[in-house]
């Protein structure tokens, strides 16, 4: 396993430099660029514009450009944001966070809702709590997660009972510690369930579908013959093959952290990376977007390298040579 964790790791490098690359060369061929805006500024003067240029390298040919952001990124320095006027790792470090805490939320709560609930739908198999399900999984699929942000603010305005948008109130600072902690947990709960709700109607169909497939192979009707109680066969011999699948969903999920939340983040105001990337893109602010396309790359390579090793972890079977 250690071998084989430290070759993906050596093996990540050029695909994070392939990617880092390709991202970059899709920004320079775009038409125009950030500083194309700055010149229609009257109050900025063309040395200005040519200084900035020349720091950082943008009046030079596209692989030299690339060259000179790699060598800065090895540096640690992640290159200047022109549009929010500041280092880009300032930006990012101010806004991570926040976007961690909503991913690791919807993360959590679609797991300990849909897991449940494909054991249950399972185990009740075409009764009416199954199709009900089974409806409302299909329900939530097909519902861009937008629109139900919308409704849920919506409801929330004429309940009052969950905040608007943002992060935390306007007397959070005014809350002791518990509050504080109640306060930012209200402001979490409505972008949470929105982006859960696709989420948990994907991942219930799948455990259902597993469970159901695994109760129908050899070995559990083995178990049911010597008399081993039906909890224990379900909760101990097939659960455990059911969900090794959803270890790769999981790894995917993980990969997917920082990118999946950023439309919700927007609708809800919530203060994340979603808001800045979309701005960055729009202005073409190429250092910041790089830096998100950087980071993006390491969650895909780490999600995908975690699923890899859970399943070494949870399936004795699988042994990677």
């Amino acid at each position: 396993m250690r071998a084989y964790i430290i070759r993906r790791i050596l093996i990540s490098i050029p695909l994070l430099i392939a990617m880092t690359f390709v991202t970059f060369i899709f920004i320079q061929i775009a038409p125009g660029n950030f500083f194309d805006t700055l010149k229609l500024n009257p109050q900025i003067s063309p040395e200005t514009i040519e200084r900035y240029e020349a720091m950082y390298g943008l009046d030079k040919p596209i692989i030299t450009q690339y060259l000179f952001w790699l060598k800065n990124l090895l540096k640690g320095d992640l290159g200047y944001s022109f549009f929010y006027n500041c280092p880009v790792k300032r930006i990012i470090t101010s806004r991570l966070l926040n976007t961690l805490i909503l991913s690791l939320s919807s993360l959590l709560f679609t797991w300990l809702v849909a897991i449940p609930l494909g054991i249950f739908a399972a185990l009740r198999q075409n009764r009416f709590s199954d199709r009900t399900l089974n409806v409302l999984s299909l329900s939530f699929l097909s519902t861009p997660s937008f629109f139900l942000a919308l409704i849920f603010l919506y409801l929330a305005s004429l309940t009052g009972l969950f905040p608007l948008g943002g992060m935390r109130s306007a007397d959070f600072e005014s809350l002791s510690g518990a509050s504080k902690v109640l306060d930012i947990l209200k402001h979490l709960f409505i972008p949470t369930v929105v982006i859960s709700l696709a989420s948990i109607g994907s991942l219930q169909r799948i455990m259902r579908a597993n469970l159901l497939d695994v109760l129908r192979r050899q070995y559990i009707l083995t178990a049911r013959a010597k008399g081993i109680p039906e909890n224990r066969i379900i909760y101990v011999h097939a659960l455990r093959n059911a969900i090794n699948p959803l270890i790769t969903i999981f790894g995917y999920e993980l990969s997917g952290l920082l990118s999946g939340v950023a439309l919700v983040e927007i609708i809800c105001n919530w203060p994340g990376l979603g808001q800045v990337m979309l701005t960055a893109v729009r202005a073409q602010d190429i250092f910041l977007v790089m830096a998100s396309a950087f980071i993006s790359g390491l969650m895909l390579i780490f999600g995908n390298l975690a699923a890899d090793i859970l399943l070494a972890v949870t399936d004795p079977r699988i042994r990677y040579e």
